[in-house]
């Protein structure tokens, strides 16, 4: 089992901070996920459309994360939170990335309601995650680049496990090691806000429909939230 933890320090310099912690057992990444190319056809016809368009940096949601990052000394306009990055991508070419039925799914929830998502394939989580500030000895190697080795900066705040950083700048980039594949079976999904008590009711939605989309293809769902007050969770 994983513990997901909010020390303390990021619990009180973000004190409204909502983190929900979506776990799949029994995860089937290789058959056809219709519910989820139907979700991605449909953001992409609407947008098409004009009847939606992807949150930019002067909606509150996504200049909470530029004030967050700011905040830890990086620059949100170089290193963008994924989310702003997702909805950049997204109103630029007017399509979403297809990686994977599973990475697509929290995709096609996070760009839908401007808040932040990731995975990690919990098989290959060492020990507990904690999601603190680097104090500048961690080790991070980026999503696609497994011959490549940062050093986030004092400071910075990161998902890590025992093993080195699982994400830098929060939520700019995934760590290869734990990126999610269609072989993964074991995986823990996360979506953020800053601001529960203003955007709660979107993470509750968010969570709901990446319910919806993983229900036919996974084995067991379990749902958990990461609060000042309550900042840790067994998955």
């Amino acid at each position: 089992m994983t513990t997901f933890r909010i020390t303390p320090a990021v619990a009180d310099a973000f004190p409204d901070t909502l983190i929900a912690v979506v776990t799949a057992t029994g995860l089937r990444g290789h058959e056809p996920w219709p519910a989820t190319a139907a979700a991605l056809h449909d953001l992409e016809r609407q947008f098409a459309d004009g009847a939606w368009q992807p949150a930019d940096e002067s909606d509150p949601r996504i200049e909470a994360w530029h004030t967050a990052y700011r905040s830890f000394g990086t620059n949100p306009r170089r290193v963008r939170p994924s989310v702003d990055a997702l909805g950049r991508r997204f109103a630029k070419k007017g399509t979403l990335p297809r990686i994977n039925p599973a990475v697509d799914s929290y995709n096609a929830v996070s760009v839908r309601h401007g808040l932040p998502a990731g995975a990690f394939d919990l098989d290959h989580v060492t020990g507990d995650v904690d999601i603190r500030h680097a104090d500048g000895s961690e080790t991070f190697t980026p999503l696609g680049e497994p011959g490549t080795v940062e050093h986030p900066k004092a400071g910075e705040i990161i998902y890590t496990d025992a093993t080195d950083v699982l994400t830098r700048h929060w939520n700019h980039r995934d760590a290869h090691r734990t990126r999610v594949t269609e072989g993964s079976t074991h995986v823990a999904f996360v979506l953020e806000t800053l601001h529960a008590t203003r955007d709660g009711h979107l993470l509750r939605t968010a969570v709901g429909e990446l319910q919806d989309l993983l229900a036919p293809h996974t084995d067991r769902i379990q749902v958990h939230h990461l609060t000042r007050e309550r900042p840790q969770a067994t998955v």
